[in-house]
Parts: C-alpha cells; sequence; structure tokens
C-alpha cells in the first residue's frame, strides 16, 4: 500500500489553491525524480533553475553519495590468496573504474548555489581519496612495505608502522591490541578473543594479522579520516526538495 505525501514550500502560502494556484502551475516545469521509496513529481520555476542543473545535482547527490569502487574485500585466507593472485586484474579493473566515473563526476553542472557546489566539491575530493585508499589495499596484500608511502601515513602510523615492520613482533603486538580493542566494544568479547587466539596459533598467523590490520584496522583508520560526516536528519535531501516550489511525493508504506 502507497501513501501520498503532498508538500508546499515555504515561500507559498497554504491559501493560494484554486484559479491563482493553477495559474502558478502553469508556468512552473515538472520534474520526476525518484528518492528512497518514493516516486515523486515536482514543479520548478524554470527562470530560476536549469533542467539539466537539477539532472547533474540529482545525479551528485543520489548516484555519487556513498562508495565509488567495486573493490574486493579480504576477510578470509582464500580472499587473500585470490588478491594476490589477481593483484594486476584488480589494479586494471580499478583504474578503468576511476577513469570512467572521474569524467561523469567531474563534469557535472550542479546548480549554481554553495551547497550544491561545496557538495561537489566534497564529493570529488572523497572519490579521489577513496580511489587512492583502494589502490593501496590491493597492493598492500601483496607488499606490506609499499604503505610506507602511503597518503594517509601520517594520520594511521601505527597501523601502517606494524604491517611494514620487518620486525613480525611488532605487528603481532600491534594485532594484539587491536583484537583486545575490538573485544571491548563487542557484547561477547571472549568471543572475540578465541577468534584472535585460534588465529594466532595458526600456521598462516601472518597472513591472518594482514587481514585484519590491513582490511579492517588500517582500512578503517584511512576511511574516517576523509569520509564526511553522515547526514543523520537527511537535511542535503530536503534541501534538494526545496528546489520545487510544489512536490507531490508518492511513497511505499514502511
Amino acid at each position: 500500500m502507497k501513501k501520498i505525501v503532498t508538500g508546499l514550500s515555504l515561500m507559498m502560502s497554504f491559501a493560494i489553491w484554486g484559479q491563482k494556484a493553477s495559474g502558478k502551475t502553469q508556468n512552473l516545469v515538472q520534474y520526476v525524480y525518484q528518492t528512497f521509496g518514493c516516486d515523486n513529481k515536482g514543479y520548478f520555476n524554470p527562470a530560476k533553475y536549469k533542467k539539466s542543473e537539477i539532472d547533474d545535482t540529482y545525479k551528485l547527490l543520489y548516484k555519487f553519495s556513498g562508495l565509488y569502487f567495486d573493490s574486493p574485500m579480504v576477510f578470509k585466507l582464500s580472499g587473500l590468496e585470490d588478491i594476490r593472485k589477481n593483484k594486476n586484474t584488480y589494479l586494471q579493473k580499478l583504474e578503468q573504474q576511476y577513469q570512467e566515473k572521474k569524467k561523469e563526476l567531474y563534469t557535472l553542472k550542479v546548480i549554481n548555489l554553495p551547497v550544491w557546489k561545496n557538495l561537489h566539491q566534497q564529493a570529488m575530493q572523497t572519490f579521489e581519496n577513496e580511489y587512492q585508499l583502494t589502490k593501496e589495499d590491493i597492493t598492500a596484500f601483496s607488499d606490506p612495505s609499499s604503505l610506507k608511502n602511503s597518503k594517509f601515513y601520517n594520520t594511521c602510523r601505527e597501523q601502517i608502522d606494524a604491517i611494514a615492520a620487518p620486525d613480525k613482533e611488532k605487528m603481532y603486538a600491534t594485532w594484539k591490541n587491536y583484537a583486545e580493542a575490538s573485544s571491548k566494544r563487542n557484547s561477547n568479547p571472549q568471543a572475540v578473543m578465541a577468534n584472535f587466539n585460534a588465529k594466532f596459533n595458526d600456521p598462516q598467523k601472518d597472513d591472518y594479522a594482514l587481514i585484519d590490520l590491513i582490511s579492517i584496522s588500517f582500512h578503517n583508520c584511512a576511511n574516517n579520516s576523509f569520509r564526511p560526516a553522515v547526514d543523520e536528519e537527511g537535511t542535503i535531501y530536503k534541501t534538494f526538495d526545496k528546489i520545487f516550489t510544489k512536490l507531490k511525493m508518492d511513497c511505499e508504506e514502511p
């Protein structure tokens, strides 16, 4: 079942329906777009906005607002073996995605207002950082010492020094500290430490250490350093909706 929600801009009075409102709508341009669970029909003032600018602003907001690259996630020994064996293939695919998405993202012509210009600039910066981090992750599984040249070295020095250390004892100590810290945030800390101890006593513990330290500890450290804060209130999406003088939202019931 669906529900119908009708929204009006704050610039309009709720009393302008009728012949006057009909005249205003006739001077507006219809714009249909989809959001999270809703089909939206809005009307915008062509004297204020170009449809192409709204199109590109919509793309920025709904297409370029998350992860940009389909990258391999390594959490098991089989995944580690795969990424080492096919490192060059993964790097080539990454580069192809980078070039294709960069062309589209960088050429967006968003609405000429600070909120959208700033969001576009932020998206491009996040895009470049995610690309760099993904490339470093892929390379580090085969060559841990490569992280010494990481863009994120100053931010994630502790993790990188442990991963790239010629002294394995330093890597093991950091790995254990990471496991202990993770266990304290978990509802079942004993299970976390039991899992760590099983991997630590495994003949392939060096590989298990790299998986945890690169895929989780280093990756999360670097990733958190450039991701924008989560818009808990959905403010930027509401700002997009306000582009439209009149808006009808046809939404699925939760």
